[in-house]
C-alpha cells in the first residue's frame, strides 16, 4: 500500500494502481473520454490530466494523464487547479472544432465554460471522438475487424479499405462501448447489419426472439468452448431455466427438512 494526497485528503491505494482509478473511487469527477473498464488505459483524450508534486520537489509540478500514471508514495495530486482546468479547456476547444454537434462534447465543454470553439470547425463533422474504445474492445475480443486509419482531420475508425470487414462477427461490442453512439447497426427480422456487413441472427427456440449472430456463436463455440446447445435459447430463457432449477432445489430441500 502507498499513501498519497489527493485534493488535500490523504488516501491509501494499492501499489500499481493508476491515479484515475483512485480519484474516481473518491467520487471526484475527472473527465476521461477514452477510458473504459473493458480495456486497458489509453491516454488518448488527455482530459484526465492532473497536477502532481511532492514536498521533496521544492515547488516543482508536472501534469500527467491520470489514467496512465501509477500511484506513488507521498504524491500530492490536484485534480482541478486553475492550470489543469485551462489545459482541459484547451483540449475541449479542439474537440469542439472536430465534434461541434456531439452532445457529449457540448455538455463537457459547457462544464468548462465553452459553448463554441475558437478554431475553425471541420466540414461535415460527425460524432466520432476518436477515443479508440471501439477498436480496443474489438482487439480485446480477438477480432481486430476495425482500426484507426489516416491522420489529422481525416483520421477515422474504419474497416479495411472501407469494405465489409471479413473478421467482424457482428457481436456489437464496438457499438455498445461507443460513448457517443456513433457506431450504428440495424436488426431487421433475423438479419443484422453493421459496418456494411450482413449477418444471420439465431432465434430462441422458446420465444422466437433473435439472439446473436450465427458467426459470433460459431466463434464462441470454437474459441471459448461453449456448447453448441447453449445458443438454442436466449439469455432471458437461460435465466428462467436457472430460476426454475434453483426453485425446484429449494423446494426439495424444504421437503427433505420437513421429513
Amino acid at each position: 500500500m502507498v499513501s498519497l494526497t489527493i485534493n488535500g485528503k490523504v488516501v491509501r491505494a494499492e501499489e500499481g494502481e493508476y491515479l484515475l482509478a483512485v480519484i474516481r473511487r473518491m467520487g471526484i469527477d475527472v473527465p476521461a473520454l477514452c477510458q473504459h473498464e473493458a480495456v486497458e488505459p489509453y491516454g488518448g483524450c488527455r482530459l484526465c490530466m492532473v497536477e502532481i508534486t511532492k514536498d521533496s520537489w521544492d515547488g516543482w509540478k508536472k501534469y500527467v494523464t491520470s489514467c496512465l500514471y501509477p500511484v506513488e508514495q507521498d504524491l500530492i495530486v490536484t485534480t482541478h487547479s486553475d492550470k489543469v482546468n485551462d489545459l482541459r479547456r484547451g483540449i475541449l476547444d479542439l474537440f469542439l472544432a472536430r465534434n461541434p454537434e456531439t452532445p457529449l462534447i457540448q455538455k463537457l465543454a459547457a462544464d468548462y465554460g465553452l459553448t463554441r470553439t475558437s478554431y475553425e470547425a471541420i466540414p461535415e463533422p460527425n460524432d466520432c471522438i476518436l477515443c479508440s474504445i471501439c477498436t480496443r474492445v474489438c482487439d480485446a475480443m480477438g477480432f481486430s475487424a476495425i482500426s484507426m486509419v489516416n491522420r489529422g482531420h481525416g483520421k477515422e475508425v474504419a474497416p479495411p479499405l472501407h469494405q465489409a470487414p471479413p473478421d467482424c462477427v457482428g457481436c456489437l461490442a464496438c457499438a455498445q462501448a461507443c460513448p457517443t453512439n456513433y457506431i450504428t447497426y440495424e436488426d431487421v427480422g433475423n438479419r443484422r447489419t453493421i459496418w456494411n456487413k450482413q449477418f444471420e441472427l439465431l432465434v430462441c427456440d422458446k420465444t422466437g426472439r433473435p439472439t446473436i449472430t450465427k458467426e459470433f456463436a460459431d466463434y464462441l463455440i470454437k474459441n471459448r468452448e461453449i456448447p453448441e446447445d447453449y445458443f438454442r435459447i436466449d439469455d432471458a430463457s437461460h435465466r428462467e431455466e436457472l430460476a426454475d432449477k434453483m426453485g425446484r432445489i429449494t423446494r426439495w430441500s424444504v421437503t427433505e427438512e420437513a421429513k
